[in-house]
């Protein structure tokens, strides 16, 4: 009888203790569950997004961000936006303003075009900033960064009139490895002549004068840059020519072609690419060409992009 006692005992036992197990595992879930139901992953799939998407905006975008697609309705294009390469999330919102206001254009050129800030006015005044000359070789001058009046860039010296015109300077570093250049491009059978190189403020402000008053503002920043915003004025910039070539002409020449796949090797870059004009600020130019240094000119060759595109997310 105590036998048959004790068993029931154990048997009770063991069915409460099963159902606390149960009912434990149970509040647990719902505990786990509702918690889940707080983060931010599972809100994001309640406005439309899959878990994977989810998954991606909360490893690319901080917490505040996060919140702010959290709160707000589902933005159809915002991880293909994030997805993309040179993605920055400083600029977020205006990669959204903008893909807004200029439906039909490609992620990857809103991307580009905030990126060297193109989405604002060119010289816009609000956005132009003094150039960092902590950079060195690698400044960036363009329609929103700027040189002091009175810089001047160090140890400017003449090149040799083998490989240019007269009265033709650059900083000794961009002449020493232009000379490299255009040597071993003449023992290519291949002439380089610099056209124009350095020039301080008050040429370029007398350049920029000239297509203003004889083409009107428009044209002139198309082709010119405004006194102080010119690559020419750092000393790293040379236009390189051959013999008989003109501006409309260089880039059907050999010596553009051997530019195009050699320049890169001795630290230069053709600044100003083809279809590139919405980047840069400037019509396409054949013939100018940008001194870096040999390393950084490779890695810019090799990015396909242009130097307003590589400085914005490597090196700024």
């Amino acid at each position: 009888m105590k036998k048959i006692k004790l068993k029931k005992k154990v048997k009770n036992f063991l069915i409460i203790s099963i159902v606390i197990i149960i009912g434990l595992i149970f509040g647990i879930n719902k505990y786990k569950e509702y918690k889940y139901k707080q983060t931010n992953e599972y809100k994001l799939t309640e406005k439309g997004y899959t878990l994977e998407e989810s998954k991606k905006i909360i490893k690319k975008l901080n917490d505040k961000n996060e919140t702010y697609f959290v709160e707000n309705d589902k933005n159809d294009f915002l991880v293909e936006l994030i997805s993309e390469k040179y993605f920055m999330e400083k600029y977020l919102y205006e990669y959204i303003d903008y893909k807004n206001d200029n439906k039909k254009k490609e992620l990857n050129d809103v991307v580009a075009i905030v990126n060297v800030r193109a989405n604002k006015e060119w010289y816009d005044i609000d956005t132009v900033k003094p150039t960092d000359l902590t950079k060195g070789n690698l400044i960036l001058v363009n329609k929103f960064n700027y040189l002091d009046k009175d810089f001047e860039p160090e140890a400017i010296t003449n090149i040799n009139l083998s490989y240019a015109y007269d009265n033709n300077r650059v900083s000794k570093e961009t002449n020493d490895a232009y000379v490299k250049m255009a040597s071993a491009a003449k023992k290519d059978g291949i002439q380089l002549l610099a056209n124009s190189s350095y020039r301080d403020y008050e040429k370029q402000e007398a350049v920029y004068k000239d297509y203003y008053y004889s083409k009107g503002i428009t044209y002139a920043d198309k082709y010119a840059a405004r006194a102080g915003y010119s690559e020419h004025q750092t000393g790293l910039a040379i236009d390189i020519f051959t013999t008989g070539a003109t501006t409309k002409t260089f880039e059907t020449t050999e010596a553009f072609d051997w530019l195009s796949k050699n320049a890169y090797k001795y630290g230069f870059i053709l600044r100003y690419p083809k279809g590139k004009e919405y980047l840069t600020g400037y019509e396409y130019e054949s013939w100018h060409y940008r001194y870096l240094g040999e390393s950084e000119a490779t890695k810019v060759f090799n990015s396909g992009l242009t130097y307003d595109e590589y400085y914005a997310y490597y090196l700024e």
